[in-house]
């Protein structure tokens, strides 16, 4: 009997404390948000909320390192090119349309979108979800909406989405989402228009820092096991405004021309051929004459990009500019900075690093992990809501599984 019972006892030391009581997540986006900002400026609430929890060394976005694919990485798991957000902007040929972050139709349409949300994934086993704004909570993605969640409007204050999430929780248990997604763009804009390091993009990170404080506050008023998740989906590099950083395609093309369809993400850029015996012969003469960029054949490009995949939405041939660069197809007129900020470039390049932290009752104390890829956040979020981790994604449960308290 003494036996028994210290077996009992030691099954019970072993749950994890997610398992032992039913655990919240909210995942927070501060989109642009690099691995050193917080050295790099004044932040003193994501210094206590580092120090009393988990933080990665960094978070490497998948390639490309472009919003709307590594948002949408970050909820399913998978890399963007096995879930078919490919990019901000693709050709799709199957509807012969150019997608386009930009085009409200085609952001809210399901078809482009592969994979099971982590929103869609907690419903399918029981849980309530909400999200104010993350990349594809607009379409009814897996056959349904979160649910409870607001189309994209940037006009909608930070106070107001953080007084919503509030409310969320505050609703009755049975109709109380245990899983909730929020998104800020603030540091990400000023980031872009005035590059990493400046004034501007420091008082954004300032900004973003009283946001958290804001929201530990909020959510110090309400008596649940809630465990916050702070990530970003990429980080960004210094570009000179000068003409020398622009490399105008015209100059090794015709951007016009009938041979092939291009879609330019600014770091990169998709040629995608009707006649695939014209391929070899534009590669041959890209790849002689280029300097600040690179070019490859789809299947082509570097392993770590984890890219080579026959998705029909990756280009026949694929531009990449060096860090520092950008593809352009109009001629160069003087901003009101002196530099800019920009990202896509090759994920393995540190300044394009974004942010993982981790708190919450849920979560071990002062832990410290290496610099990891962004699929295997959807694992532990499954982990923390104690929900399975689908065996078909690309991200592990074992890179985070040990932040959990108990594992």
């Amino acid at each position: 009997m003494k036996y028994l019972f210290l077996l009992i006892s030691l099954a019970c030391a072993s749950k994890t404390v997610a398992q032992e009581k039913q655990q919240y997540v909210l995942m927070i986006s501060f989109d642009g948000f690099r691995h050193d900002y917080v050295e790099m400026y004044p932040t003193p609430n994501f210094d206590t909320f580092i120090k009393n929890g988990a933080a990665a060394e960094s978070l490497i976005p998948s390639f490309p390192s472009k919003t709307f694919p590594n948002h949408y990485t970050l909820v399913t798991g998978l890399y963007p090119a096995n879930h078919g957000l490919v990019d901000n902007s693709f050709y799709d040929r199957g509807r012969d349309v150019v997608y386009s972050m930009r085009m409200k139709e085609l952001v809210t349409d399901d078809y482009f979108y592969g994979g099971i949300p982590l929103w869609q994934h907690a419903q399918n086993n029981g849980l309530k979800t909400a999200s104010y704004f993350w990349v594809g909570s607009e379409a009814p993605v897996g056959g349904n909406f979160p649910s409870y969640y607001y189309n994209y409007n940037g006009s909608i204050s930070n106070e107001m989405r953080i007084e919503q999430v509030r409310k969320w929780l505050e609703l009755p248990e049975e109709e109380r989402p245990r899983f909730i997604s929020l998104y800020f763009s603030l540091v990400d804009s000023e980031g872009h228009r005035y590059g990493p390091v400046s004034p501007q993009t420091g008082e954004a990170v300032k900004e973003a820092d009283r946001l958290l404080g804001l929201i530990r506050k909020e959510l110090s008023q309400i008596d649940l096991p809630v465990n916050i998740l702070i990530t970003s989906d990429h980080g960004m590099v210094s570009v000179k405004d000068e003409k020398d950083s622009f490399i105008q395609l015209e100059d090794y093309f015709d951007a016009e021309n009938h041979v092939f369809r291009m879609v330019n993400n600014n770091t990169h850029a998709h040629l995608y051929f009707k006649d695939k015996s014209k391929i070899d012969s534009v590669f041959n003469k890209l790849r002689d004459i280029s300097k600040d960029f690179k070019v490859y054949k789809k299947g082509e490009t570097p392993d770590h990009w984890h890219y080579n995949s026959p998705n029909d939405r990756i280009g026949d041939l694929l531009i990449s500019a060096e860090p520092g660069t950008v593809l352009s197809t109009r001629m160069w007129e003087k901003g009101d900075s002196p530099n800019f900020g920009v990202h896509g470039y090759d994920p393995s390049f540190k300044t394009l690093h974004g942010i993982f932290y981790a708190n919450g009752p849920a979560i071990k104390k002062g832990e410290t992990v290496p610099s990891f890829e962004n699929i295997h956040v959807y694992p532990l979020v499954c982990l923390l809501l104690g929900i399975p981790v689908p065996e078909n994604i690309d991200g592990k449960q074992e890179v985070l599984e040990t932040i959990i308290k108990n594992k």
